[in-house]
């Protein structure tokens, strides 16, 4: 699962970040209301954990914005402004939650569970393409009796592949997707990370391969 953290304390924010990652979702984190309408747009992650006060564009006016663009991302707000009318503002501005500060982690992280509940709810716990098919809850890829447990950027990789089967995704895409804009990360990576789910999917005997496409990208394509 892919998350957008957007909060001007930037230690905090470098908190969240890591915890996050360590609970196996992958975080970009940015400072400012700006930022961060400019990352949600790109409609490519699975929640927002936005702070109300921020600098240039406040967490109710880039929720307003997302929403009116017809970004649905499910939005947590994150801020100290607890009274009522603020709550009732931000889940008016099109909010899907809002956590006063100061907060248990514990509760944020439950919270965001439930806040990424509403993408999954959309898609098929199971997605399955000649014969090879992957559980979205368990991070499992199958084929027959035979199984293979993928990492969370794997995951993420055979997720994209096999949502469009036989159309190319590119490097970019996967870059975008899975490491972030901001990755200090050499685009090989996105090689070596194929070549571990070809190594898989060989293992589970499945008649699919990942096939390049010089220069282009990957696809997910049934063997002939």
């Amino acid at each position: 699962m892919r998350l957008l953290i957007a909060e001007d304390e930037r230690e905090l924010a470098k908190a969240l970040k890591t915890i996050f990652e360590k609970h196996n979702y992958s975080v970009d984190a940015v400072y400012d209301g700006q930022a961060a309408l400019d990352y949600a747009l790109t409609d490519n992650y699975d929640g927002a954990v936005l702070d109300v006060m921020m600098p240039k564009l406040d967490g109710f006016s880039v929720v307003r914005r997302l929403r009116a663009r017809g970004v649905s991302t499910p939005v947590l707000l994150l801020t100290a402004r607890s009274e009522v009318p603020d709550r009732v503002e931000g889940l008016d501005a099109g909010a899907d939650d809002y956590l006063p500060k100061p907060f248990a982690m514990a509760e944020l992280l439950a919270r965001v569970r439930a806040l990424v509940r509403r993408r999954e709810r959309l898609v098929p716990e199971v997605i399955s393409f000649a014969g090879l098919s992957l559980d979205v809850s368990s991070y499992t890829l199958f084929c027959g009796e035979r199984s293979a447990r993928l990492g969370n950027r794997e995951f993420q990789m055979m997720e994209m592949l096999m949502e469009t089967p036989r159309r190319i995704v590119s490097t970019a895409q996967f870059m975008e997707r899975v490491w972030g804009w901001d990755a200090e990360v050499d685009v090989s990576i996105v090689w070596v990370y194929i070549s571990n789910l070809r190594k898989k999917i060989a293992q589970l005997g499945a008649a699919v391969e990942i096939r390049a496409t010089r220069g282009v990208g990957y696809s997910l394509e049934a063997k002939q």
